[in-house]
């Protein structure tokens, strides 16, 4: 299978390179604005070619991923449906249903599989790009009724061979539930690391004390905002929603800290290590 990758940072880039170690890839043309990527994408032996010719890579492809940050993907998936013919088209992307609105009824709408595979690292670019990132996660597929069954087929292969679960959601019911369990990990690290940099303004300090809690719980601020900004403008609603709930579990914890009742703070603690019950 002849794949191009439009976009070579971290989720393009270790997409392709699994779908090569795996035998699923057969050669891999990647597409990108960027030729300090390319170069480094080829280095790294995750595409076999660079181009910067899109109508070209496209028409030489079985398979299309589209790797791009959300805002661009708007205009970029269209028009990568305007040149397909029977080529399977999907996108990596964190958010789904305002991507869904615009190619919903683009006439090549069913050679598109909106995916978004669950896995990711604080870093970017193609040095970023690891193998076998997808193995054990989740691979969400949206509105897949909309999509032909060939395509849809093809899709589920490729994440059977990558060792990866299925789930199938609506695209809004898939940005509701993301909001919840990964956009507000996102703020929440960003907000975190903010507070810390204002409150302490000894750098030293925080390299020479922060533990591995904190390094954990802050690795996420580590993100691109070229990535991260335009998700938020896309799920804005939900990520709202779930950061006034996120606003109001901190106020009441602090209330209760405040005025001295430990065991309703212990009670607080019980109750949210009720989480190892799902995550094991």
């Amino acid at each position: 299978m002849i794949v191009t990758v439009v976009g070579v940072g971290l989720i393009g880039g270790s997409l392709v390179l699994s779908m090569k170690q795996h035998g699923v890839a057969t050669h891999v043309i990647g597409v990108d604005h960027n030729p300090t990527h390319l170069r480094e994408a080829a280095a790294r032996h995750l595409i076999d070619e660079g181009s910067t010719d899109l109508p070209a890579a496209v028409r030489r492809a079985d398979l299309i991923i589209l790797a791009v940050p959300m805002d661009a993907l708007l205009s970029v998936l269209p028009a990568v449906l305007d040149l397909a013919e029977n080529q399977v088209v999907i996108d990596v992307g964190s958010t789904k249903k305002a991507l869904l609105d615009v190619v919903r009824t683009h006439p090549k709408r069913s050679r598109f599989v909106a995916v978004h595979p669950m896995a990711g690292t604080e870093f970017s670019g193609p040095e970023a790009a690891v193998p076998e990132l997808f193995r054990d996660k989740t691979l969400v597929l949206c509105d897949a009724e909309d999509s032909a069954a060939d395509a849809v087929a093809r899709v589920e292969q490729i994440a059977d061979a990558l060792g990866m679960r299925r789930v199938y959601l609506g695209g809004a019911e898939h940005d509701m539930h993301v909001a919840y369990v990964s956009h507000i990990s996102h703020i929440t690290s960003f907000a975190l690391a903010l507070t810390v940099l204002e409150k302490e303004r000894d750098e030293q300090r925080i390299f020479e004390l922060a533990s591995t809690g904190f390094s954990s719980t802050v690795r996420l601020a580590k993100s691109s905002s070229a990535m991260w900004v335009p998700i938020f403008r896309q799920n804005r609603e939900n990520v709202l929603d779930v950061l006034d709930e996120h606003l109001r579990q901190l106020q009441h914890m602090r209330d209760v800290l405040a005025r001295e009742d430990y065991p309703a703070f212990t009670d607080l603690i019980h109750q949210a290590n009720h989480i190892k019950r799902i995550l094991k």
